[in-house]
């Protein structure tokens, strides 16, 4: 007797190289393969939803003109449905010139997400994890101008000055050395002439 060869099963998404994996549907479409240097941001965005509402209601289109965004956008649906259409209906198609990539976004969108209310800031990478040096949290913990400071500092930097006193008048203002102003009455009457017209009967 042969020996019954074992049954053949695919595993899930086998047809699909190792590097794709399937994404699942989503509100947002990544659109790639769009011209960056033919058209303005602003007319990018106007012309993406123009073509995709006639799918649904269109949420929000995000196309940035940046080295590492050109030529990609992102245009988020109300619904999955509305996406899906838009999706299967406009992947390929000319679009100024160009075939259109799409697919489903890999993660739900930031408008999205405020609305149903999951949105978390983004960490800043960096900018928080920052130490402040001594001199920084000398100034930064400084006491307010007028207020008494201590002697000497933690840090060993030189104790703050006294407040200054009130304002003082300048030394020099109480001589005479100055020039004075004229007065009205002073000035020549004969300076305000009248203007002549001229004539254009020449």
């Amino acid at each position: 007797m042969a020996a019954a060869a074992p049954p053949r099963t695919l595993a899930p998404n086998a047809s699909l190289p190792a590097k794709v994996q399937s994404i699942p549907p989503n509100q947002t479409l990544y659109i790639t393969n769009l011209p960056s240097n033919k058209i303005q941001k602003a007319d990018l965005r106007t012309a993406l939803y123009m073509l995709f509402s006639t799918y649904g209601p269109v949420l929000d289109v995000v196309a940035l003109m940046t080295m590492k965004m050109r030529g990609q956008a992102h245009v988020t649906f109300r619904d999955v449905q509305a996406a899906t259409q838009a999706m299967r209906s406009l992947d390929g198609q000319q679009f100024l010139g160009r075939p259109m990539k799409i697919q489903y976004a890999k993660s739900k969108s930031d408008f999205v997400s405020k609305l149903d209310g999951t949105f978390k800031i983004p960490n800043m990478s960096g900018a928080a994890d920052v130490e402040q040096t001594e001199l920084q949290q000398s100034i930064f913990n400084a006491p307010p101008p007028g207020a008494a400071a201590p002697a000497t500092t933690g840090s060993g930097l030189p104790a703050k000055p006294a407040a200054a006193p009130a304002d003082q008048q300048m030394k020099d203002a109480e001589t005479d050395a100055r020039g004075q102003k004229r007065t009205r009455d002073d000035e020549d009457s004969d300076s305000d002439v009248a203007m002549e017209e001229d004539s254009d009967d020449e």
